[in-house]
């Protein structure tokens, strides 16, 4: 055999870890990772989620509203779980309100102008 086994070996002057020191040491970097992740991830996400759901409920007649499929029209009735939306003239919809993307009030300002 060429090479002689090593064996892990504490320095003779460090002191050995105690049970609770070394608990701490290894679980120390997982809760910061935690805490981080849920600053900055977790934390905003639940905002703007939260923000979105109170826009949907509170759509209205005459809004803009997108479809997650992509459909855009304007709101002409609304109901406690569905939404009429009129997406050519004469042409009326039942859209589930869960499915809407988008909701634009009809006096908004273009972000171009």
């Amino acid at each position: 055999m060429l090479i002689a086994p090593a064996y892990a070996q504490t320095a003779a002057g460090a002191p050995a870890a105690s049970g609770t020191a070394a608990l701490i040491q290894l679980g120390l970097p997982f809760v910061l990772v935690f805490i981080a992740f849920y600053v900055l991830v977790q934390r905003p996400q639940a905002r703007r989620q939260k923000a979105f759901a109170a826009t949907i409920a509170a759509v209205k007649k005459n809004d803009s509203v997108v479809t997650a499929g992509g459909i855009v029209g304007k709101v002409t009735r609304v109901e406690d779980a569905h939404v009429e939306v009129e997406i050519a003239p004469n042409v009326r919809v039942r859209v589930v309100k869960a499915t809407l993307t988008g909701v634009t009030s009809p006096n908004a300002k273009p972000a171009n102008d």
